[in-house]
């Protein structure tokens, strides 16, 4: 899956792409670990992560999903490659893995992968290339590995299990309308409806079978600060049957909004007394000084994601 495209993956990876990498995500060891990267691959990470973790899947088949993507396409959504291949993980139409429309398509492209991930026997204990391998039938087998280092740190923030530690520049892009209803629309896409379940919001099928959210939900609250903005409020619950504590479902949800920040015109998130505002040029995470902890129900904790449109 990979020769066509192995000059362009290099070069992409190397600098970044168009833009600058505007995203960065920190080890929550303490050893200095980082990767910077650009809002368009935020975007598709977080997609990678939020399908396998709604398949109830460990934190290591999300790494090795992300290092796959990393090596396949640079977590850029290509439309060519070698031969047929297409997409973030490279997959081929005459290799059944779907039409063009599908795989190109990153969250129907994650679940391809992990549906075949899962299929191999024992593949959390399998070196890293391996595993990746075993799907993706490369060319290049031994290429995944390099990628491990940055997949790892980025798989600890975007299942949540390593808080506070991705952060983007946020600025909006002009390739796509934002707003509440588009933040709702995606999280229904990534996570599946049942994220929008505990906020009491409300789902509807949209054109081509896409997800898209009511303009009415409760979820969606007026800005107070006068600026047009609206404020979608998803309390954080244990979810049943889902390996991870509610703790980390909290921080996977803040990381994936912040990686969406300028794709949905996102202009702040904020969870467990923690704030990230879009256009600051550290682009850190800061404490609310006891302001905005609490959720909406009974004191339940809250991801709260403000939108500037």
């Amino acid at each position: 899956m990979l020769s066509a495209v192995a000059g362009y993956v290099v070069a992409q990876y190397v600098t970044g792409g168009t833009g600058g990498p505007g995203c960065k995500v920190v080890s929550g060891k303490g050893d200095g670990a980082t990767y910077e990267f650009t809002p368009e691959q935020a975007v598709n990470a977080a997609t990678i992560s939020a399908v396998g973790t709604a398949r109830d899947l460990p934190e290591r088949a999300v790494t090795i999903a992300l290092a796959t993507a990393l090596q396949e396409s640079a977590l850029r959504n290509i439309d060519y490659g070698d031969r047929d291949s297409l997409g973030l993980f490279q997959q081929r139409p005459s290799q059944g893995w779907g039409t063009p429309k599908q795989i190109m398509d990153p969250a129907y492209a994650s679940e391809k992968f992990y549906e075949h991930l899962e299929k191999v026997p024992g593949y959390t204990r399998l070196p890293l290339t391996v595993a990746a391998q075993k799907v993706q039938r490369s060319g290049f087998p031994q290429a995944y590995a390099k990628h491990e280092p940055d997949a790892t740190l980025l798989a600890a923030a975007l299942t949540g299990r390593s808080g506070a530690t991705l952060t983007c520049e946020g600025r909006p892009a002009a390739t796509r309308a934002g707003g509440a209803d588009a933040v709702r629309a995606a999280l229904a896409r990534d996570f599946g409806r049942d994220v929008l379940e505990p906020a009491g919001a409300e789902v509807d099928d949209g054109a081509e079978g896409r997800l898209s959210a009511s303009a009415t939900s409760p979820s969606a609250d007026a800005g107070g600060d006068g600026s047009g903005g609206r404020t979608v409020t998803l309390p954080v619950t244990a979810v049943s049957g889902d390996r991870r504590d509610a703790g980390e479902r909290g921080w996977q949800l803040a990381h994936w909004a912040v990686a969406n920040a300028s794709e949905l015109h996102i202009r702040s998130v904020s969870y467990a007394g923690r704030e990230w505002v879009a256009g600051h040029t550290d682009s850190q995470w800061r404490p609310l000084d006891g302001k905005g902890a609490a959720g909406a129900d009974g004191g339940a904790d809250a991801v709260r994601i403000t939108t500037g449109d």
